[in-house]
């Protein structure tokens, strides 16, 4: 299926949600963004595995990445699109093809912006971090990431949010000595002693930083409880698996150190770890972004890969249209009124009032 860049936002969107592309399974629309992409003689056109970068290289004073990923959850009951009055339905209309669109639609028909443009549409970000697209990216071709700044096409309910927090989660484990549980008195229950490791997670306060003018929320909370080895055995070993939820102002190195102080007398091993990203709203390109889209900036709770590009040394952003918490529903949508407002904005933006 060839998809048409020129047409407007919502049918474009239209086109990429009927391409199917479960994580995994993006080589037709990799195929598809490829062949529309390598018909504009102002952009040049990369690819790598089904990943691709297109660039504008006119000399401009600042550069500046716009991203999205072409991978989608599992087919949930939720494919071809279905378009109403007000809203686009379908697999992947919110995560994140609208997205996706307006940035296609930019590439295409902004070809003299006024910041020099690196799109990026990338593959398996809904999958494990080995196989992220712009996580392989950044390890073999670091140099086409580099920029001023970046905007990654999340959903974003059609308003910024800068930077993201860190996530790292930890198993706090507790050792007992097995016996009969007949015979209790033998031996040491492990699951017991994590009680204290429960009575610390009650009792703590997560912190709320201020950076930047925006307030994030931390969090430290169980989610799971392992431990046990028949019905009638006292457990020598539980496993209490923790996740941490830390402010950008925190590296993964200070948040590990930070669990290590929470758990004092706890041994505890890292089985998960992600960075978080400054929102980076004091660079001038930053800046002008916000201002030109409005002004209004929400922190990000969540884990987005804007943390690639803050690794890089790129500051960055979410902005897309969609409400995030429909992504990965089966009643997933995107507002034709957000993908109208965000591709304005945009356009507006890199091409001035008269895009």
């Amino acid at each position: 299926m060839g998809l048409d860049l020129t047409a407007d936002a919502v049918t474009l969107t239209q086109q990429l949600v009927d391409i199917e592309s479960v994580s995994g399974n993006e080589a037709a629309i990799a195929d598809a963004v490829e062949q529309a992409l390598s018909g504009y003689p102002h952009l040049t056109v990369q690819r790598f595995g089904h990943t691709l970068v297109a660039r504008t290289d006119l000399g401009r004073d600042e550069r500046v990445v716009i991203a999205g990923h072409i991978d989608t959850v599992p087919v949930n009951g939720n494919l071809p699109s279905r378009l109403t009055d007000s809203d686009l339905h379908g697999l992947g209309s919110c995560d994140m093809k609208g997205g996706v669109a307006i940035a296609l639609r930019t590439a295409a028909t902004v070809p003299a912006p006024n910041r020099d443009v690196t799109y990026v549409f990338y593959e398996c970000e809904e999958v494990e971090a080995e196989r992220n697209g712009l996580f392989l990216l950044s390890q073999s071709h670091p140099e086409l990431l580099q920029a001023d700044f970046a905007i990654l096409m999340e959903p974003s309910d059609a308003v910024v949010e800068a930077g993201c927090q860190g996530t790292m989660r930890v198993d706090v484990l507790t050792r007992g000595e097995r016996a009969h549980s007949a015979r209790s008195w033998t031996g040491v229950n492990a699951i017991h002693r994590a009680a204290d490791v429960l009575a610390r997670l009650n009792a703590y306060e997560p912190r709320r930083p201020v950076i930047d003018g925006l307030e994030y929320r931390e969090g430290l909370n169980a989610v799971f409880v392992s431990g046990g080895v028949a019905g009638n055995v006292l457990p020598d070993e539980c496993r209490v698996s923790v996740n941490y939820r830390f402010a950008p102002d925190r590296t993964e190195d200070e948040a590990l150190a930070h669990m290590r102080e929470v758990f004092s007398g706890f041994e505890i091993e890292v089985s998960d770890s992600a960075p978080s990203a400054m929102p980076g709203l004091t660079v001038p390109a930053a800046a002008a972004f916000v201002e030109a889209v409005g002004g209004t900036v929400n922190p990000k709770f969540g884990w987005t890969d804007v943390a690639r590009f803050s690794v890089l040394g790129v500051p960055a952003v979410n902005f897309g249209p969609g409400d995030p918490h429909l992504a990965h529903k089966a009643e997933e949508f995107v507002p034709l009124a957000h993908l109208r407002s965000v591709e304005a904005q945009l356009r507006s933006w890199l091409a001035g009032d008269d895009a």
